[in-house]
């Protein structure tokens, strides 16, 4: 089928002139007598303290419930589409583990040990570990995605920008809501959510429940199981206490847990084992296949007391942990010679204590922050068994298939050998080790108004971090797998890593911004922000074959941006453009690559790495009429590799910037829509939407023109809601990527490793029909 797509410039030329149309027919709609026509107030709490998003200087997406729903947002890597210059993407062989980044700065290494880019804050609580944090949106009132580094206002890593993910609050009433989603692939999508008064107005205790469930879009060829299934269970409960007008409390938990097939790469070449050809979308033939388990929860209480008509202080108590059980077969093949059963576990401790003042020419936001975290891990690569190793390693040389049924691993230790199968011990390279991390710190945000239209800006956040990790990687012959996962019988033939780590980091990180309000409908500002991400301990370190003097404990990431952005409002409110230009020097990158000496395939993490990253936003929402509404953003983003060390294969480092590229980030992304709203009296109103977006080429590694590189792709969406005339049933249709889209999002890129090309890809959701029906009592 021939595949629908925009090119950059057709993309563009159709935006512009739906700006110029829009923004024309606008303006000769707007006599005095339509003034009442104009957008929805958005309201954020992007600097901790609640705003009129045009009143922020600060360059934000932020997303309502009603948006979220017309839109048909149901998970939330799918605001990539609408946030300028985000990238959401499942990682690399999970379902629900994340990999985010924001003008180009995240982290692709979803390892115990290393840190997001990007911070994932859900009611405030910083979400450390990437596993289950590609959340399914539900029971939410509104998402913000602030664009680049905010530690003046957030106490962990926000180098890249922060994503906040805010739940309701309870109404009061006793309440409810009921909602059931049916779909392509035969999806079974059940919300439940209601709320009851214990004591009125005072006390109240709400829940939601939701499973998410549908077969998968692809077959796994070895087994017949389902491929990119989706099996997950999530809820929240709540209690919400108002003593008073001036205190609020709040205990909630929450957990989810995902029972979907492990998701396995689809080949991208021919197998040199076994001749088969590159598979079809969402197919595979990957012989280790099991459902996974990815369990998170948590507990939390919020107390927020407003002192006065000026002060209010709020704590935030969390505690979080995670559990993951997994496989990943690299190669994609029934053979056993690259396969990985893998486990993590995290726990992690929170509080934060904040302070808000708000006089009439100064507004202060100052906190303090502690976290405490715990995250461990163990997986195997799985190399091979009898036929699959050398004669040396086998040991054919002198147990042939039907003579000494023991096989001698290591001197004095025997193993089993199958006359039968002419099959040995199974090759395994195990990796194991666990991380501390302990991070304090402090920060403030002030802007004072000069004059009545000119604000300044000044803020700092001080952390410190202190890391201690450990290590252990070694080489196995086995008649299972490593003692992490079963073995019995195993003799260790070299051993890589086996050490303890520590590292300790401190920064200051400053803000200074000036905002001046040209008139009551346009603003214009600047900003320099500093960013900082913790440093860390390589936890997939090969010491005994790294180059001479690399130290496995690595520095941490700076970022320092500038920006120029202006929001603004026209035709009385009708037109609404926010837009921004900014430049970051990004220092220390960190990288995870690997490299091959000598017969070694050895992990590397590397800091000697510079980027210069500058770009441009823009996001426009038009009330054309009283029903038309349109949306536009557009991302841009220029980064390159100034400095960026590599090694040869005798371990020899050199600059490399001129042969490698940005990862995660396409140089031109964006999203064109429209709603209408008919109106129909009694019968309630039904919401007509189409939207269409374009994303560049993309790379998921450094890798320049490597076959799990993405083309430029474009997906189009059709949705229909209807409210009834008291908005207590709804009934939506979406449709996603119409066109059926085929386009890259991860993969696997080793090639001629144990004797294979394992070079395996992810995909996109392919084309989905959803009708959802809600009813709310």
């Amino acid at each position: 089928m021939r595949k629908f797509k925009y090119s950059k410039a057709t993309f563009l030329a159709a935006a512009i002139s739906a700006v110029n149309s829009g923004y024309v027919l606008a303006q000769e709609q707007t006599p005095d007598n339509q003034s009442s026509i104009a957008l929805e107030e958005v309201i954020v709490t992007a600097q901790k303290r609640s705003q009129n998003l045009q009143e922020v200087p600060v360059a934000v997406t932020a997303l309502t419930a009603g948006m979220l729903e017309q839109a048909g947002i149901s998970n939330i890597v799918e605001i990539e589409r609408i946030s300028p210059n985000t990238t959401l993407r499942p990682s690399r062989a999970t379902n629900t583990t994340l990999t985010a980044y924001i003008r180009g700065i995240g982290q692709n290494d979803p390892l115990w040990g290393f840190e997001p880019g990007v911070g994932l804050y859900i009611d405030d609580i910083y979400i450390a570990r990437p596993q289950g944090a590609m959340v399914d949106v539900y029971d939410v009132e509104r998402i913000e995605i602030l664009r680049g580094p905010q530690g003046t206002l957030y106490g962990k890593n926000t180098i890249g920008g922060a994503i906040k993910y805010v739940t309701k609050k309870m109404s009061g009433e006793a309440q409810g809501e009921a909602k059931l989603s049916f779909g392509s692939y035969r999806q079974q999508d059940v919300m439940l959510t209601g709320q009851l008064p214990i004591m009125s107005d005072t006390l109240f205790v709400g829940g939601t429940f939701a499973t998410f469930k549908r077969d998968g879009f692809g077959t796994n060829l070895f087994d017949d199981g389902e491929n990119y299934n989706k099996d997950i269970v999530a809820g929240r409960l709540s209690v919400e206490w108002n003593p008073s007008e001036d205190l609020f409390i709040r205990v909630a938990g929450d957990m989810s847990e995902d029972r979907s097939n492990a998701k396995q790469g689809t080949r991208l070449v021919t197998s040199l084992q076994t001749g088969e050809a590159p598979q079809e979308t969402f197919n595979s033939n990957a012989g280790l296949n099991s459902p996974q388990l990815v369990e998170n929860s948590g507990a939390n209480i919020t107390v927020d007391w407003s002192i006065s008509d000026s002060f209010s202080v709020k704590s935030i108590t969390a505690y979080r942990e995670g559990q993951t059980d997994s496989v990943i077969d690299f190669d994609a093949t029934p053979l056993n010679t690259f396969d990985a059963p893998v486990t993590y576990s995290d726990h992690q401790t929170t509080q934060e204590f904040q302070l808000t003042f708000e006089g009439e020419k100064l507004k202060v936001v100052g906190g303090l922050y502690y976290y405490e975290g715990f995250a461990s891990g163990a997986f195997d690569v799985v190399a091979g068994a009898g036929l699959g190793l050398s004669p040396e390693i086998s040991g054919r040389e002198t147990h042939t298939a039907f003579a000494d049924p023991l096989f001698e691993a290591a001197p004095g230790v025997f193993l089993p050998w199958n006359p039968v199968t002419n099959d040995g011990p199974t090759f395994v390279a195990a990796t194991k080790g666990s991380a501390n991390t302990k991070s304090q710190a402090a920060y403030f945000h002030a802007t004072y108004d000069l004059l009545e239209n000119l604000s300044f800006t000044l803020g700092a956040r001080y952390t410190k971090d202190k890391k201690d990790a450990d290590v252990f990687k070694a080489k196995f012959l086995t008649d299972g797998l490593s003692t992490e996962f079963g073995g019995t019988n195993f003799a260790q033939l070299s051993l890589a890593s086996d050490f303890t780590e520590d590292g300790e980091w401190s920064q200051v990180s400053p803000k200074f911004g000036v905002d001046w309000n040209i008139n009551d409908d346009n603003m214009v500002y600047y900003s320099y922000a500093e960013g900082f991400k913790s440093g860390g301990i390589n936890m997939r370190a090969d010491v005994a074959n790294s180059p001479a003097g690399l130290s496995q404990v690595f520095d941490p990431e700076t970022a320092k941006t500038h920006e120029v952005g202006i929001k603004s409002e026209m035709a009385n409110g009708r037109l609404r453009v926010n837009a921004a230009l900014f430049t970051t020097a990004y220092d220390n990158v960190q990288v995870t690559t690997n490299r091959l000496f000598g017969t070694n395939f050895v992990p590397l993490v590397i800091t000697d790495n510079e980027q210069e990253i500058q770009g441009a936003e823009m996001e426009a929402n038009f009330q054309i009429s009283e029903g038309l509404s349109m949306m536009l953003n557009i991302g841009w983003v220029d980064a390159e590799w100034t400095a960026f060390t590599d090694f040869d294969s005798e371990g020899v480092a050199f600059d490399a910037s001129n042969t490698v590229i940005v990862s995660n980030t396409p140089e031109f992304a964006g999203l064109l829509g429209f709603n209408y709203d008919l109106e129909m009296g009694d019968s309630g109103k039904v919401v007509f939407g189409f939207n269409v977006s374009y994303t560049d080429e993309i790379a998921p590694e450094i890798v320049a023109d490597a076959p799990i590189n993405a083309d430029s792709y474009s997906l189009v969406g059709l949705s229909a809601i209807w409210y009834s005339a008291d908005e207590s049933w709804t009934a939506a249709l979406h449709g996603k990527n119409l066109t059926n889209e085929e386009y890259l999002v991860a993969g696997y890129n080793f090639a001629n490793f144990l004797g294979e090309d394992s070079i395996t890809g992810f995909y996109g959701d392919p084309r989905t029909v959803t009708l959802s029906l809600g009813y709310k009592f």
